[in-house]
């Protein structure tokens, strides 16, 4: 960032003190910015503007069709934009200069007349003519001088961006969702661009550019300055997309004067609507907005999944609607040219197709550990990993972009790695390598030097491993507020560290392992007791309103509250209000009470039968009972539903680790690693039985992928190792199968970045905890001694 740019920024943003009490400080940057992109405009056509009128003129007369017109002027023009006014911003006048605006305005290329579109342009000159203030704003710009001579393109770019982030601030809205600062955009253009050197250095070489998340165009920008400084002769064709109306316009008017197709830069949601649809690029940059959902859309993105699959762009799964990061990054994955063969490629046109592209994507945390095995974030890691398309991840500092300071990473992802990448992965923690900034910009507290990105371009070219080593950084300055401790802890030392992991190393098989159920089982008065009352959403409710109002019911009158419907009333909506009008109807009725006293009535008839002894064999408490309802008088009439009898089992049944295991069915072939167990019943015999299974037992293991031999030794092995001697009842649930591999355990993958890099702290000595808990307990007293004297 130079002084001319600073400087420049801040003179073209003071506009703001004109503004001031006529408009919202929302409304700055819609004025600010439309007139910088015009100013700008005006100084880059100056030079040939004399020309294009004379021109202009010439061909009037001729009666020519608007293209042919426009060929005409474009030529004289030597840019692909024009504006055939013979005025500019300093000869506007006063009177009519509302008017004259306007006219200049259209009297520009039909491109650059859209970018004024986009701004609102006309409505906010209005404005400023109605308060007085257009005449003054006009001036203010003409005597700006925005010409290339006195502001490169490349320092324009930072103008545009402070005036952006300056916009954000003023108006409370988001800085980082229209530009990417340029320390991270000239890193991962040097990540993505860096293994084609020696390609991009060819004659006649052609490349395309591609950002989904276009933005004001910085990533474009940069992407073209990388490629013709190698090769000043390359043709460098950029694309792009871009939500935001004003950022795209930007963006629009950046490629402009760049002398880009401004017809390849669409206005719209990237995820939604595709407007460049079937097009493959040969390099893809991106910045996409952090953690948002995509809620709005998700009936477009969820039809396409479902009905194109692969065939479109999000067939290898759906990230969870909160965030849609990883949309972004299958986007780009779609975008990907193939690979071409040298068989296949029987001219020159291979070398100008670039075989195979290259990906950079900046993304927070999330996309790197989200989402359990079969989930969509899981399943989208899992294809990126298994196509062998991830060749690195760069951790970088925090506070590095103007709206969020959270942990953001570089993924580099290509179809044509170099021989020694293939089948890995590189992992670079870059996360210590910064300097403070003298100033903030929005959350923005950090920067990386050219030094730092070289640090991080030379470990990825290497691709090396390299141990934690301590950078040579100045350590933090720490406030000196409040006591101070006499043992301060040592801050960790800044490392820097690269390692290289082979794909699978990010995967797992996520086992079900099961447990059975033991159950114990016992008819007491009090387990028959609660059969009084309906299970939730009743079983708070009915025993505060037994207590208050059924002592004088008789068996004629059970469950009548039609005397105290009022007082029961008020007592629900005090105390149950979270109870449905349809809810307190029920209970305020008869026919509730009545069937679980009917049930009640049941249990103490089965209890008869059975007695009152607990049973820790729940097989055999089943067969007693099934005996009792079978023997039992006709005259009792104890027949119970399904409905009845889970009720009555929940209240008579205990979990209990000392009774025996519960039943299923029994089986033919003993497998105990998959649930298939000989057992011996109390009374000695011996059968091959499957047992039920307890939920809240069920526990889930992730065993790490080993390509070098089968799934089933994989996990029965791992499960012989690390589960069956700790839990010797256990087994593996063979109904659990990948969808894809149809084989037992569900695959998973995930990036678990900071485990890999994690360095252990050893805690501070005891000795040193007590001397400092001293020193302030004494501190403390002798204060409290002050206070009483």
């Amino acid at each position: 960032m130079t002084k001319n740019f600073s400087n420049t920024a801040a003179f073209i943003w003071s506009v703001a003190d004109l503004l001031r009490g006529d408009f919202k400080q929302s409304q700055y940057g819609r004025i600010i910015l439309p007139f910088t992109l015009l100013r700008r405009l005006e100084c880059v056509l100056e030079e040939t503007k004399a020309n294009v009128v004379t021109e202009s003129q010439r061909i009037a007369e001729k009666g020519l069709s608007e293209e042919a017109q426009e060929k005409f002027l474009i030529r004289a023009s030597k840019r692909p934009f024009y504006n055939i006014s013979p005025m500019d911003l300093s000869k506007m006048g006063q009177s009519d200069i509302k008017d004259n605006l306007n006219t200049y305005i259209q009297s520009f290329s039909k491109d650059a007349r859209e970018i004024f579109e986009h701004f609102k342009f006309e409505e906010f000159v209005g404005q400023l003519a109605d308060a007085n203030l257009l005449y003054k704003v006009v001036q203010k710009f003409a005597n700006t001088d925005l010409s290339p001579e006195a502001i490169s393109n490349h320092e324009m770019g930072f103008v545009f961006e402070e005036l952006i982030r300056r916009f954000a601030e003023s108006s409370n809205e988001t800085a980082g969702e229209h530009f990417t600062p340029r320390d991270i955009v000239r890193l991962t253009t040097s990540l993505v661009f860096m293994e084609d050197d020696d390609a991009l250095t060819k004659d006649g070489i052609i490349r395309t550019i591609y950002d989904p998340t276009a933005g004001t165009g910085g990533f474009l920008s940069s992407g073209m300055e990388y490629v013709l400084e190698l090769n000043p002769d390359a043709v460098m064709r950029t694309y792009g997309q871009e939500l935001n109306p004003e950022s795209y316009a930007i963006c629009k008017a950046d490629m402009l004067i760049k002398g880009q197709e401004v017809n390849n830069i669409k206005l719209g949601n990237t995820l939604s609507s595709d407007q460049l649809a079937g097009e493959q690029f040969d390099y893809m940059l991106s910045n996409p907005p952090f953690g948002v959902d995509w809620k709005k859309i998700s009936g477009e993105i969820k039809d396409e999944h479902e009905q194109k699959g692969f065939d479109g762009r999000f067939g290898a799964g759906l990230p969870r609607v909160s965030d849609g990061s990883l949309l972004f990054l299958m986007h780009l994955l779609s975008k990907m040219r193939p690979i071409v063969s040298h068989e296949q490629a029987t001219d020159n046109s291979s070398q100008n197709s670039n075989q195979g592209s290259r990906i950079g994507i900046i993304l927070n945390g999330s996309p790197l550990f989200t989402g359990g095995a079969g989930s969509g974030e899981s399943e989208i890691r899992r294809y990126i990993l298994e196509a062998d398309l991830l060749e690195a991840i760069i951790a970088l500092p925090t506070d590095m972009f103007y709206n969020t300071g959270i942990a953001t990473y570089v993924w580099v992802l290509s179809n044509k790695k170099a021989p020694e990448r293939k089948g890995h992965v590189q992992l670079i923690d870059g996360s210590n390598l910064y300097s403070k900034m003298r100033k903030s910009l929005g959350s923005k507290r950090n920067e990386m030097s050219e030094d730092d990105i070289k640090t991080i371009i030379r470990s990825f070219g290497d691709f090396e491993v390299v141990d934690a080593r301590v950078l040579d950084k100045p350590e933090e300055v720490k406030s000196n507020r409040g006591r101070q401790s006499a043992n301060p802890k040592a801050e960790p030392a800044k490392t820097f560290a690269s390692k290289i992991f082979a794909t699978h190393e990010f995967g797992y098989r996520r086992l079900t392992i099961e447990r059975p159920l033991r159950l114990s089982a016992q008819l007491s008065d009090s387990a028959i007791d609660s059969l009084r009352y309906a299970p939730k959403p009743f079983d708070m409710v009915m025993p505060a309103l037994y207590e208050a109002f059924g002592g004088d019911w008789t068996t004629d009158s059970y469950g009548d509250l039609s005397a105290v419907t009022l007082e029961a009333r008020a007592m629900i909506k005090a105390d149950f209000s979270e109870l449905k009008e349809s809810q307190v109807k029920d209970v305020l009725g008869s026919k509730v009470w009545q069937s679980q006293l009917v049930l009640m009535n049941k249990a103490k008839a089965l209890q008869t039968a059975i007695g009152e002894n607990q049973f820790d064999d729940f097989n055999e408490f089943e067969k007693v009972f099934k005996q009792a309802l079978k023997d039992a008088d006709v005259n009792l009439y104890i027949s119970l539903d399904a409905k009845e009898k889970k009720q009555l089992m929940d209240a008579i049944t205990w979990k209990n680790s000392e009774a025996e295991p519960v039943i299923k069915k029994a089986v033919k072939v003993v497998n105990p690693l998959y649930g298939a167990f000989s057992y011996i019943d109390p009374a000695s015999k011996t059968k091959i039985v499957e047992f039920q299974t307890d939920s809240d037992l069920r526990d889930y293991e992730n065993v790490p992928l080993n390509p070098e031999v089968t799934t089933t030794a994989l996990i029965e092995d791992y499960f012989a190792r690390e589960v069956q001697p700790h839990v010797p009842d256990a087994w593996i649930n063979a109904d659990k199968v990948d969808a894809i591999d149809n084989e037992i355990g569900i695959v998973g993958f995930e990036i678990p970045f900071n485990r890999h890099f994690y360095v252990y702290e050893p805690p501070r000595a005891l000795s040193e905890i007590d001397a400092d808990l001293d020193a302030v307990s004494s501190e403390i007293m002798q204060l409290l001694g002050e206070v009483h004297s």
